[in-house]
């Protein structure tokens, strides 16, 4: 075989060798937008997580492009992020666009999610929002955190029952509270003993009890018929009763001013009352009154008109009648 011939054979193949390497590396770098034409894509988002250049970018599951860039925005809090599609796939304005990962601690993509496929279509140059992704340490730190409350909790609760158990359950509160219930039981025991005694007794005096009753029951139909004559008797002789309150009222207005007068002298009662020497002499003549009858009844009225003594005087210059047995 001509050396030169095989030289060109053993090139030939090393270059077909070269190409297919080449179209492999493509293919599995996720770069296979070289063959396939695309438009660009602006995907803003506040965190990327682990999202890498040349990630897939899927579209139920389908990938329809590639993140070709990554970039920090210019105020420094979002990314940038160019993602190039293939021409062939078609994306709606409404899809949404979510940073997302394969498996547990697989590589991260980007998820293109439809909704209701309304036009109008992205596209080259268009900016999409993201949501970011799940970020698997802020959740452990935010679980770190919330344990950490459980733990604070917990001992709050440990210490609140500590204190309860030393003021509320000790000895001395179980002692009373213990105390408590056998006051209780005993009290209600004696409730249940009266209440059976209440029961026996109106068992036992039904018919007196209906007695009674029925008594009321008469008693209180007397009253109110003898309401109602009362009320009778005053609706027709209310004109009459008016009369007679106020006959009273005008005689106690008599007798009042009757007194008045009386007391302050007035009229010839008044003047009779307040002369001190007329009751002296009412008084004397009531004296001499009492010695001329004790005497009629001792001698009779025959000594008197025929056995005459002389008059003395008397202590207040009035004559009175000597006693007939005196010597």
């Amino acid at each position: 075989m001509d050396k030169s011939r095989l030289e060109i054979k053993v090139g030939l193949f090393v270059l077909i060798g070269l190409v297919l390497l080449a179209v492999l590396l493509i293919m599995f770098s996720k770069g296979a937008s070289l063959i396939h034409g695309t438009y660009e894509l602006r995907m803003t988002a506040s965190n990327v997580g682990d999202l890498k250049e040349r990630a897939g970018v899927l579209l139920a599951g389908v990938q329809v492009g590639t993140v070709s860039h990554i970039q920090l925005a210019d105020d420094g809090r979002s990314v940038t992020i160019l993602l190039n599609i293939y021409n062939r796939n078609k994306i709606y304005h409404d899809a949404r666009f979510v940073i997302e990962q394969s498996g547990f601690l697989g590589d991260k993509y980007v998820s293109v999610i439809p909704t209701t496929n309304s036009l109008p279509l992205l596209k080259n140059g268009d900016e999409v929002p993201c949501q970011e992704p799940f970020n698997l340490q802020e959740v452990a730190r935010s679980t770190s955190g919330f344990i950490k409350r459980i733990e604070d909790t917990a001992h709050k609760l440990d210490d609140s029952v500590t204190d309860l158990r030393r003021v509320v359950l000790n000895g001395q509160t179980l002692t009373n509270f213990t105390v408590a219930l056998n006051n209780m039981r005993s009290f209600s025991e004696q409730a249940m003993g009266t209440i059976n005694n209440i029961n026996t007794l109106v068992a036992t005096n039904s018919a007196q009890i209906d007695l009674a009753v029925s008594n009321l029951v008469v008693f209180s139909q007397e009253i109110s018929g003898l309401a109602a004559s009362a009320q009778v008797l005053l609706a027709t002789n209310g004109t009459d009763i008016s009369t007679a309150v106020k006959n009273v009222e005008s005689s106690t207005e008599v007798l009042k001013n009757l007194m008045t007068d009386l007391q302050s002298g007035k009229g010839f009662a008044g003047t009779v009352l307040q002369n001190q020497q007329f009751s002296t002499n009412v008084q004397t003549i009531a004296d001499n009154l009492a010695v001329a009858s004790s005497n009629l009844n001792r001698l009779g009225l025959f000594h008197f008109l025929f056995h005459k003594e002389p008059a003395h005087p008397s202590p207040t210059g009035m004559t009175a009648t000597n006693n007939p047995t005196k010597p």
